[in-house]
C-alpha cells in the first residue's frame, strides 16, 4: 500500500508539474501576444506622432512664410501710403492750379484779342508782301478765337506763332511769284523781299521792275540799271547763288 501511495503521489506531482508547465506556456504565449499587440500599437502610435509632427512642422513653416509675407505687405502698404499722400497733395496742387488757370484764362482771352487786332493793323500798315497769306493767317486767328473746342493754351500758342512769323520776315530774304498791276494791267512777276527794307518786283522777261515806296505807299518804277542786281537778288533768295552784296533802292522813312 505504501508503494502504491508513493506511485500515486509521484504521478500526482508529475501531473501537477505538467499542468503548471502548460499554464506557464499559456501565460507566456499570452504575454508574447500582448507584447506584439503593444508593439504594433506603439508602432501605430509612433506613425501617428510622426504624421502629427510633420503636420506641425509644415504649419510652422507656413506660419514663418506668412510672417515674412505680412512683413513685406506692411512695408509695401507703408510705401503705398506715402504715394497716396503724395498723390493727394498733387490733387490739391492741381485743383489750385485749375483755379489759377481759370483766372488766367479770363485775363488772357482779352489780351489775345488785342494782340490779333494789333497784328492786323501792323500788317495793313506794313510793306505789302504776301498780302493774301498774311491776311488769311489773321482771319484764321479771329475764327479760332470763337471756337470753344480749341484750348486757351493752343490759341495763345498760335497767336504767338503768328507774331514769330512776322518777326522772321524782318530778317530773311525771300523770292516768290505773284500778280502786279503795271500800267493798268496785271502781270506775272517775281517779287524780291529783303527783310522789311526793300520790296521789289520784276517781270518774267526782265523788262520791267519796280520798288515799294514806304513814304508814298506806292510802287515806283525802276529803270533798267537795276535789272542785273534784282535778277541777282532773286537768284540769291532762291538759293541759286551764294549770298552777296546787292545794290537796290531803299526808301528812307522819317
Amino acid at each position: 500500500m505504501k508503494v502504491l501511495h508513493a506511485i500515486l503521489g509521484t504521478g500526482l506531482l508529475a501531473l501537477t508539474a505538467v499542468n503548471a508547465f502548460a499554464q506557464e506556456e499559456q501565460l507566456l504565449e499570452g504575454a508574447t501576444q500582448t507584447a506584439q499587440q503593444i508593439n504594433e500599437s506603439a508602432k501605430d502610435t509612433q506613425e501617428k506622432v510622426n504624421a502629427i509632427t510633420d503636420q506641425i512642422d509644415s504649419k510652422v513653416q507656413q506660419y514663418k512664410t506668412l510672417l515674412k509675407e505680412i512683413e513685406g505687405l506692411e512695408i509695401y502698404n507703408g510705401q503705398l501710403r506715402k504715394q497716396i499722400n503724395s498723390q493727394e497733395q498733387e490733387m490739391v496742387d492741381i485743383n489750385d492750379a485749375i483755379d489759377e488757370v481759370s483766372v488766367i484764362e479770363r485775363q488772357i482771352t482779352p489780351l489775345m484779342i488785342k494782340m490779333i487786332s494789333g497784328l492786323e493793323q501792323f500788317v495793313a500798315l506794313d510793306v505789302p508782301f504776301l498780302k493774301q497769306e498774311r491776311s488769311d493767317r489773321i482771319a484764321d486767328l479771329n475764327a479760332m478765337m470763337d471756337q470753344a473746342n480749341v484750348a486757351p493754351s493752343e490759341k495763345f500758342r498760335r497767336v504767338m506763332e503768328a507774331f514769330q512769323v512776322e518777326m522772321d520776315y524782318g530778317r530773311t530774304i525771300e523770292a516768290y511769284s505773284g500778280l502786279q498791276t503795271i500800267d493798268g494791267q496785271e502781270r506775272n512777276v517775281d517779287f524780291l523781299r529783303i527783310g522789311r527794307t526793300a520790296l521789289i518786283y520784276q517781270t518774267r522777261d526782265g523788262g520791267l521792275q519796280g520798288a515799294w515806296n514806304k513814304q508814298t505807299r506806292q510802287w515806283d518804277e525802276l529803270d533798267s540799271s537795276y535789272r542785273t542786281q534784282i535778277t541777282k537778288g532773286l537768284r540769291i533768295a532762291k538759293k541759286q547763288l551764294a549770298p552777296d552784296l546787292l545794290t537796290v533802292p531803299v526808301a528812307i522813312t522819317d
